[in-house]
């Protein structure tokens, strides 16, 4: 079975979707009977041709720097930086519309969009840092610098800018691609393109926020439709959707009853690198220190105060989440703010994350307390730190208002973290009895909760929490998700 593998979150990002292409990519190419080939498209840029998918016998003439040069093009196209001048600028914006206009209205008369191959056999280090090596352990890298991969020239954004500005006109139009030799193509969300008959696109479908929650997403009434659009497309053309929650396959079908029978539920997977942490907690405050957003407003915080580290270690709140409205930080510091006041002085809150959107309103609260200490931003945090972070953490914290997996509680509970979570429905399918809820909407519940699990008389429940901790994520763990993706694409395809 040839599988052609959606590689587009891959460069972008440390953890999500990003991670979770990586994983699968990787469990992927170590099932039975499997051949995975990677699709390399850019969210925003137009990447060069690749090399013919069809030739005839080698030809020993053949001049191989030609190749080469080919796709060492192809690299530096998917990492341009600004236009340096006008004309440079005009051409590329031609190109993002252009080029997709052309695929669309040769998939009208027939035509297939062509995927050109990219051969990594001399670009290994720009495969292995540019797509896996934020998620996975170094010994993968010879199964995944391997593989082969393609490439789809035009990018992501403008295909979903078509499909919405033709849906205008009565109907989404997206282009076809040419899939021809694989039997299935898994698109990591909602895909704006259609394959070839004869290959069966599954979609992963990781949540229906847009569609559910359009008022907490940014351009909200364009990612609404584009998001919608593309679904309906792809449920119109018979594709399957695997979900990462019961909770999103719910919503799925709330949305498209119809595609009940063509979507299961298949867990995201956690990442090697977390395991239960054994360092000891002294190395926090460098840790915080070092991964600070020093972009975020008063440089991501003051240092750790030493009067803040009693008795050898900084007692912390963690939460690890993009700031923005959904995520719900605002509940979170409510309940420190009390906490810290109230009970535990040298109490501090460290947030973990990338600084998303519609976050003006957050990022004033955040500011007298980054100004005068307790509280940190941090971004791009390695794995091995993070997992120190969450084992060390008084309590990992998970607020969202609405989540379609969440990473977080399952990554603190593999490094021995506990958990509190906001009391939604895919925090209770995902986290099981291994956290501790509390409402979303009542920031005292949730500082009554922490305080609760910070006090001594707490502490059989910690342990009882970490018991769990430790059988609920070994359910996430790739050896037990990845036989569940080789019977669904077996069933796939048959």
């Amino acid at each position: 079975m040839k599988v052609l593998l959606e590689m587009r979150p891959a460069l972008d990002g440390h953890s999500g979707i990003p991670q979770e292409t990586r994983l699968l990519y990787r469990g992927l190419a170590g099932l039975p009977g499997v051949e995975v080939v990677g699709l390399l498209q850019s969210g925003n840029l137009v990447i060069e041709s690749g090399l013919p998918t069809r030739r005839g016998a080698p030809d020993p003439a053949r001049d191989a720097s030609r190749d080469i040069d080919r796709l060492s093009a192809v690299v530096v196209s998917l990492q341009q930086g600004p236009a340096s001048h006008r004309f440079e600028h005009l051409r590329r914006r031609l190109l993002q519309l252009g080029g997709p206009m052309a695929a669309i209205a040769a998939s009208l008369v027939g035509r297939h969009e062509p995927l050109t191959a990219f051969d990594p056999t001399h670009f290994k280090d720009f495969v292995w840092r540019g797509l896996f090596a934020k998620s996975l352990p170094a010994e993968d890298f010879e199964a995944v610098t391997a593989g082969q991969f393609r490439i789809m020239r035009w990018p992501w954004s403008a295909l979903n800018a078509l499909g919405v500005a033709s849906s205008w006109f009565g109907r989404a139009m997206y282009p076809r691609l040419d899939t021809a030799g694989m039997d299935v193509m898994i698109a990591e969300t909602p895909y704006p393109g259609r394959v070839r008959r004869g290959t069966r696109l599954v979609v992963r479908y990781h949540d229906a926020i847009p569609l559910t929650m359009p008022h907490t997403v940014k351009d909200r009434g364009y990612h609404r439709s584009m998001h919608l659009q593309a679904l309906r497309r792809n449920a119109a053309d018979g594709a399957w959707f695997a979900c990462v929650s019961d909770a999103t396959r719910s919503d799925l079908l709330s949305v498209l009853p119809e595609v009940e029978k063509r979507s299961v539920t298949i867990p995201n997977m956690v990442s090697h690198h977390f395991v239960p942490e054994t360092e000891s907690a002294a190395r926090v405050p460098e840790v915080i220190w070092s991964r600070k957003n020093r972009r975020a407003p008063h440089g991501g915080g003051a240092p750790v105060a030493p009067q803040d580290i009693v008795n050898g270690r900084l007692h912390y709140l963690l939460m690890v989440s993009t700031i923005e409205p959904r995520k719900n930080h605002l509940a979170l510091l409510d309940a420190w703010e009390h906490l810290r006041t109230q009970d535990h002085p040298h109490l501090n809150l460290v947030l973990v994350g990338g600084i998303g959107w519609d976050n003006d309103a957050i990022l004033r609260r955040f500011s007298p307390w980054l100004e005068r200490g307790g509280l940190h931003l941090l971004e791009g945090v390695p794995a091995d730190d993070l997992r120190l972070l969450y084992r060390h953490a008084s309590v990992t914290v998970a607020p969202s208002f609405g989540e379609g997996f969440d990473f977080a509680g399952v990554e603190a509970m593999r490094s021995r973290g506990v958990v509190a979570a906001s009391d939604i429905r895919v925090h209770r399918d995902v986290y099981a009895d291994a956290a501790a809820y509390f409402s979303p909407y009542a920031p005292q519940e949730l500082a009554q909760l922490l305080r609760e699990l910070m006090a001594d008389e707490g502490r059989p429940r910690i342990e009882a929490l970490r018991r769990s901790g430790d059988e609920v994520a070994a359910r996430y763990l790739p050896e037990r998700v990845m036989p569940q993706w080789g019977e669904f694409l077996r069933r796939v395809v048959s």
